[in-house]
């Protein structure tokens, strides 16, 4: 595995980690605006990614796969990072600390909204990471370099495309109410 790869892999348990940091401390410690500061560090993590990957890239390497994903990991931290820290603090308050209400499982119209800005999330990560990855294309300007960006920007297209179908398809078969 490349050490990009490597890093993108320390960057998500980075991500987890400091995420259950700023929640222990805000709910076990009673410490809320120290465990806001954990929590406000998510957005270093991508920040530390960006600057190795583009380093690497400045420094002459062949753009791979794992040079893709982390533009894709880029965007995907910056257009979902808040809605997964919320999901996370709900959880934590309610079965830790027994705290606030049990968090719910959406069904019907509800969820087919809340899959839908879901989808808008995907959106924006898309248009973060597509743009990132079109940025790198562009500056090193050597297609054989740059092959596997293009292939998952492909790919990741793709998958927006299939999302909306998802999408489309709780609207028309909305989920049931589990028990």
């Amino acid at each position: 595995m490349s050490f990009i790869a490597w890093m993108i892999v320390a960057c998500e348990i980075g991500f987890w980690i400091v995420i259950g940091l700023g929640l222990f401390t805000r709910y076990v410690l009673r410490k809320k605006k120290l465990g806001l500061f954990f929590l406000a560090l998510t957005p270093l993590i991508d920040l530390i990614l960006l600057i190795i990957t583009g380093l690497d890239l400045y420094r002459g390497a062949t753009a791979t796969m794992a040079h893709a994903i982390a533009a894709v990991y880029i965007g995907v931290s910056i257009g979902f990072g808040k809605s997964m820290i919320q999901w996370a603090d709900e959880r934590f308050r309610y079965y830790y600390t027994k705290e606030g209400p049990k968090p719910i499982k959406l069904s019907g119209r509800d969820h087919s909204f809340q899959y839908l800005k879901g989808w808008g999330r995907h959106v924006l990560s898309y248009f973060i990471g597509a743009g990132l990855l079109a940025v790198v294309i562009y500056l090193i300007n050597d297609p054989s370099r740059t092959e596997a960006l293009f292939n998952v920007l492909r790919i990741w297209t793709i998958a927006l495309g299939v999302d909306l179908v998802i999408t489309i398809s709780y609207f028309i078969w909305p989920r049931k109410k589990t028990v």
